[in-house]
């Protein structure tokens, strides 16, 4: 979304007008669900995706019809048996899309869209609110902003205020991935994590490997002193620890310090060998409690027999999506 986003803005002062289309509800088995969202042109599509296929290259048709009415509107697809077959599918469902019209120049939405790089780069939990009508307002909104705070969860969702239908979607995520330990795996997993919206912060305590160098998907790296973590950084409820350094000594004392933190998900690389002796480790020397340890998933990773670093780090983002996914759901 941030890179859709920067599109729009270089567009819009080119002087092109433009069509955000978004999935605002589905159900069924439909290709792409609520949130789902792609930026048309006169061209086509420049950014984003609904899920391909026939309603894809439906939705682009409309946003065309769009461009030319310069309006704003919406439209629902009700892929009974006779759709499916009409459009060429092979499942069925329904979903409600709206097509944002998005006029060249707009100072609002050019105003939006610096905003909202704003706060990607200061990592500030964010949400998009788009208006489900006509005139098809965008802005953007935190929890401090009473009236719209009680709207403002995890899940995508339609609501109704102010007498009017909205859509309201997280933007930016306050959390971020806490990566100790720059080796192999690490430098193969932050490009997959970053790809796929989540913001990585690496540490290690040796200057070749806390290098930005070798994590330009990374959003800070750090030198630092594993047994000083809280010198160099916070974590919080928000945020996934995936610990991988270069040994026992430095995976255990990361440990003892990130789950009296608390954080949403702690995943510690390698065996459950060596997981049983560090757990001893961090009841006895350092008196963590069996609740605080049993926040630690490790062997860290989705079980598809990974191998190579590259296999490694695709297993630990799956597992990561995975989890995210979870919350986002409860």
């Amino acid at each position: 979304m941030r890179e859709m986003l920067r599109v729009m803005k270089q567009r819009l002062l080119a002087g092109e007008d433009l069509v955000m289309v978004t999935v605002t509800a589905s159900s069924g088995a439909t290709p792409r669900g609520a949130g789902a969202r792609m930026l048309v042109g006169q061209s086509g599509r420049l950014r984003g995706t609904i899920g391909g296929g026939a309603v894809e290259y439906r939705c682009q048709q409309l946003a065309q019809t769009v461009l030319a009415e310069k309006s704003s509107r919406g439209h629902d697809f009700s892929l009974t048996r006779e759709d499916v077959e009409h459009l060429g599918m092979i499942c069925g469902g329904a979903c409600h899309v709206f097509f944002h019209y998005l006029p060249a120049g707009d100072p609002a939405l050019l105003a939006l869209a610096d905003a909202a790089e704003e706060r990607f780069a200061q990592g500030m939990e964010t949400w998009l609110v788009s208006e489900l009508s006509d005139g098809g307002r965008l802005f953007l909104a935190d929890k401090e902003n009473a009236a719209w705070a009680p709207y403002l969860t995890r899940q995508p969702h339609r609501v109704e205020a102010a007498g009017r239908e909205w859509y309201v979607e997280q933007l930016v995520s306050g959390g971020r991935v806490y990566v100790f330990g720059g080796g192999h795996v690490a430098q193969e997993l932050v490009p997959v994590l970053a790809h796929v919206g989540f913001r990585c912060v690496v540490m290690d305590d040796r200057p070749e490997f806390a290098d930005k160098a070798l994590f330009p998907g990374a959003e800070q790296v750090i030198l630092g002193d594993f047994h000083r973590i809280a010198d160099f950084l916070t974590i919080g409820g928000e945020d996934y620890v995936c610990v991988m350094t270069r040994g026992h000594a430095g995976d255990t004392v990361v440990q003892a310090q990130v789950l009296r933190c608390h954080p949403c998900y702690c995943g510690v690389i390698g065996s459950r060998h060596k997981a049983a002796g560090v757990r001893k480790a961090l009841k006895e020397e350092y008196g963590l409690t069996e609740a605080e340890l049993e926040q630690v998933t490790t062997p860290i990773g989705l079980g598809i027999q990974a191998e190579t670093p590259a296999e490694i780090a695709i297993s630990i983002a799956a597992q990561l999506i995975q989890h995210r996914a979870g919350r986002n759901s409860r």
